[in-house]
C-alpha cells in the first residue's frame, strides 16, 4: 500500500548527497558553516533545497550551543521536535530518519546518562556524518542504526518517545511507520514529531517537481489524515498544531499523540 511519498531512490540520493556536501564543507578552510567559524555551531543548513522553514534556523541558539558544526549544517528538518517531546531523565527514546543526527544528540542531553537514544537512517552517508558527531560530541548514550522507518529494527515496547523531523510525511507507507512506532513504544509511551502537512490533499502536481522539493514535501497528509491514520495505529490524544507555513497550502506542524498504559 502507499500514500504518497518520494520514491525511495529519490530520497536516498537526496540526503547521500547533504551529507556529502557537509563533509566537502567540514573540509573546506571555512568550515561547514561557510565561514572560518571558531564555535562548534554554525547558522543556516549548507542544503538550501528546501527553503527558509527548513534547517538549523528553527532552533534556538542555545539548543546549539556545544554541537557539531557539522551537526548543525546537516539539519534538514522543519521544526525542533525535541522542544514538544518533555523528555525526561532516563527515558529511551528512538529518532526516526535521524539525519546528522542533531536531534539524536540534544535527546541525549535530555535524557542524561541514565537514558538512551537511537537514530534510525536508511542512507549510508548520513549514517557516517551522525557517528562522527557522535564521537566529536563525546557522546555515549546513543546508538544509530541503519533500517527504514516502515520496519524499525527494534523489539516490541522498547522505548519511551518517538521522535521526528520532517521524515515520516516522506514515505509512500506512512500507515506503516505510524504501526511501527505504535509497536516500538511502551505502554503509555508518547509520540512526538515535526512533519509536514497540506492544506487540502495534493494530487500529483500539488509539489514542485524539482527533487528538492520532492525530497521535503512530496506525499504530505492533510491534518484530517494524520489524525486518522494516527488513530487507525492504534494512538490516542492525538494533537496537531500548527508551526509555520513552509510553502503554497503546506504547513510545518508539532504533531504529539500516545499509547495508552493498557
Amino acid at each position: 500500500m502507499s500514500d504518497g511519498g518520494a520514491p525511495v531512490d529519490t530520497l536516498r540520493a537526496h540526503y547521500a548527497a547533504a551529507a556529502r556536501r557537509v563533509g566537502e564543507a567540514a573540509a573546506s578552510p571555512e568550515g561547514p558553516c561557510g565561514t572560518a567559524a571558531t564555535s562548534d555551531s554554525c547558522g543556516p543548513s549548507v542544503d538550501e533545497g528546501c527553503g527558509d522553514g527548513f534547517g538549523s534556523r528553527l532552533y534556538d541558539p542555545s539548543d546549539l550551543d556545544g554541537l557539531p558544526s557539522t551537526a548543525v549544517a546537516a539539519s534538514l528538518g522543519c521544526a525542533n521536535p525535541v522542544a514538544l517531546a518533555d523528555l525526561e531523565a532516563g527515558e529511551v527514546v528512538l529518532d526516526l530518519g535521524s539525519g546528522g543526527g542533531i536531534d539524536v544528540l540534544l535527546s541525549a542531553r535530555r535524557v542524561g546518562p541514565t537514558g538512551w537514544v537511537y537514530g534510525l537512517d536508511m542512507t549510508p552517508e548520513m549514517l557516517e556524518l551522525a557517528r562522527a558527531n557522535q564521537a566529536r560530541a563525546g557522546v555515549t548514550n546513543v546508538e544509530f542504526l541503519e533500517g527504514h522507518i516502515e520496519a524499525v529494527p527494534l523489539p516490541d515496547a522498547s522505548v519511551d518517545v518517538v521522535v521526528s523531523n520532517c521524515v515520516i510525511g516522506l514515505s509512500g507507507r506512512k500507515d506503516s511507520v505510524l504501526r511501527e512506532a505504535f509497536r516500538v513504544l511502551r505502554p503509555g509511551g508518547r509520540f512526538a514529531v515535526a512533519d509536514v502537512v497540506a492544506d487540502r490533499e495534493l494530487d500529483a502536481t500539488g509539489v514542485a517537481a524539482t527533487a528538492e522539493w520532492a525530497a521535503c514535501l512530496a506525499g504530505a497528509l492533510t491534518r484530517g489524515q494524520y489524525r486518522a491514520q494516527l488513530a487507525a495505529a492504534g494512538f490516542r490524544d492525538v494533537s496537531v498544531i500548527d508551526s509555520h507555513r513552509v510553502g503554497d497550502g503546506l504547513s510545518s506542524v508539532f504533531v504529539r499523540a500516545r499509547r495508552a498504559l493498557a
